[in-house]
């Protein structure tokens, strides 16, 4: 009986994880579309929703990298699983409250580290998984972003005056936001290759541990679960973190945003295929940074910059201290 209910606070904590995930993550994913005015924020909603659902059906390799790859499963408990969802939960909470984007991704992978280490030391962590699979895509992700952003504004920017010359008229602005919903669409539905898959790998491992379920296969109603509880987050939470990467950081024309989530989407996608959790934030405010630093870098403030570089340094660590201090209280109490 106390199995049961510890398997259902799980589950109940990792939809709160996911609707925070919505609240931060996902509202990235819609944010330079809303600031351009290419979609309204309740049409981006829509579409996000529905093409994050379609990208998390597509692949389960994230999944199984977060429920399985940080801590195997049978060294998996139930007590660590609980304590470093909570862990995230909280440092998320308090980064969305801030309106600071952040990598909900690293969040939970360093809760999931900060409890495992508590509990079973550094050995009991796949370091391999995680320096294959983890570490370095908090390295590539930023980069490729950067770089992809950068590509293509210069490749736009090439082609539009090949065929315009320097007639560069409001027509072709709009013409920039008709196909902002494509790129929108398109990193709304990478997204959910990768960061949906946060909260499925976590329920899918306590089912597995729970002796509920015989193999690690998401079920189909923790997809869709997950896939609301995300959604839910970024309708009621979503909107500090959109202002902050749509229109604190840069000042965004049709041109950036579709830059950068056209770049976001194809780095996040691979790395999706890889099985390879990144940060959709990571990536689209490199890219957003990248589309704009060529052409203007005034455009480019540095301050609200400098605030997510250090975040997104400080998610781990700050998310395993307070899984690692849950998972010792609990322990010092005897309360698993």
């Amino acid at each position: 009986m106390l199995t049961l209910a510890l398997i259902i606070l799980i589950i109940i904590l990792a939809l709160v994880f996911d609707f925070l995930n919505g609240a931060n993550d996902r509202a990235n994913s819609i944010a330079t579309v809303t600031a351009t005015k290419a979609l309204s924020p309740m049409k981006a909603l829509i579409m996000a929703s529905v093409f994050n659902m379609a990208g998390a059906f597509v692949s389960t390799k994230v999944a199984e990298t977060i429920g399985k790859g940080i801590i195997s499963s049978e060294q998996l408990t139930l007590s660590i699983l609980g304590t470093g969802v909570f862990g995230a939960i909280i440092w998320v909470f308090i980064c969305t409250r801030s309106g600071v984007p952040i990598s909900v991704s690293h969040a939970l992978i360093g809760g999931i580290m900060g409890a495992g280490i508590a509990a079973l030391g550094f050995n009991g962590v796949n370091w391999q998984i995680l320096n294959n699979k983890v570490f370095l895509a908090i390295i590539l992700g930023p980069v490729a972003g950067f770089m992809a952003g950068a590509v293509l504004l210069a490749l736009s920017s090439w082609i539009l005056f090949l065929f315009f010359k320097k007639h560069l008229t409001q027509k072709v602005e709009k013409v920039f936001q008709k196909l902002q919903i494509l790129s929108a669409s398109f990193v709304a539905f990478t997204h959910g290759m990768n960061d949906t898959q946060n909260a499925m790998g976590i329920i899918t491992a306590t089912l597995l541990a729970g002796g509920l379920i015989n193999s690690f296969s998401v079920p189909l109603w923790v997809k869709l679960s997950c896939g609301l509880a995300m959604g839910m987050g970024t309708f009621f939470m979503g909107w500090r973190v959109m202002k902050t990467l749509g229109w604190k950081l840069v000042k965004l024309e049709p041109k950036h945003g579709f830059v950068a989530e056209t770049g976001a989407g194809i780095i996040v996608g691979l790395h999706s295929i890889l099985g390879m959790p990144v940060s959709t934030t990571h990536v689209i405010g490199s890219s957003v940074i990248g589309g704009t630093l060529l052409q203007n870098h005034r455009r480019i403030k540095r301050q609200v910059a400098g605030k997510m570089v250090t975040a997104w340094l400080i998610t781990i660590p700050c998310a395993a201290t307070v899984s690692a201090l849950s998972y010792l209280i609990l322990n010092l109490f005897n309360l698993y």
